[in-house]
């Protein structure tokens, strides 16, 4: 297996930027939910680790669910806008102030879909948090509500995005060079 240096091209985003800008979100988020309980709903599996660290920030009552989408599309992780719920929700959010927590935000189908999906469950409030804004590659307008980082059109893995299901462990978000990348056979 490659390791990763070897086709690393540069760290975007240190361990220590990605503490303090998690801090500054988790902040924010306890002044916004400081009058209520914060449900926040984790899409699987890229943001785990986002959602562990930010949760411990939020300083308000808060309760966590998660979801898991498939995404269809053609090559270089380019979706066409097909999106499948692979596992729906635990508990009712009926009522409640939902905050999507997501990892990144690329073309925006994904969470479109999402959104609208959970809009029908009718939340008293429903906002969206992502760790990585990768607005270029915007196709579709979606709102972000809290946005850790606004990142170039770069292949991005570590801190819980994976390349081929393998470096979401790593404590940092490093971009790949994809001339240096040789997928596992």
């Amino acid at each position: 297996m490659q390791h990763y240096e070897e086709f690393l091209s540069e760290v975007l985003i240190s361990e220590e930027q990605l503490k303090v800008r998690i801090a500054e979100l988790g902040a924010e988020i306890s002044r916004d939910y400081a009058d209520t309980t914060v449900h926040m709903i984790c899409i699987l599996r890229g943001g785990v680790l986002f959602l562990t660290d930010l949760m411990r920030k939020i300083t308000t009552p808060n309760t966590v669910d998660f979801m898991a989408v498939s995404s269809y599309g053609m090559g270089a992780r380019r979706t066409t806008g097909q999106v499948r719920i692979t596992l729906d929700l635990q508990e009712d959010i009926r009522d409640r102030d939902v905050l999507l927590v997501e990892d990144i935000v690329d073309s925006g189908y994904t969470i479109a879909t999402v959104l609208e999906f959970l809009a029908t469950r009718r939340p008293r409030s429903l906002k969206v948090c992502t760790l990585l804004d990768k607005y270029e590659r915007r196709e579709i307008e979606v709102p972000i509500d809290y946005c850790g980082f606004r990142i170039p059109d770069k292949f991005v893995f570590g801190y819980g995005l994976d390349i081929d299901e393998l470096y979401r462990n790593l404590p940092f978000i490093g971009a790949v060079d994809p001339d240096r990348y040789q997928p596992p056979h």
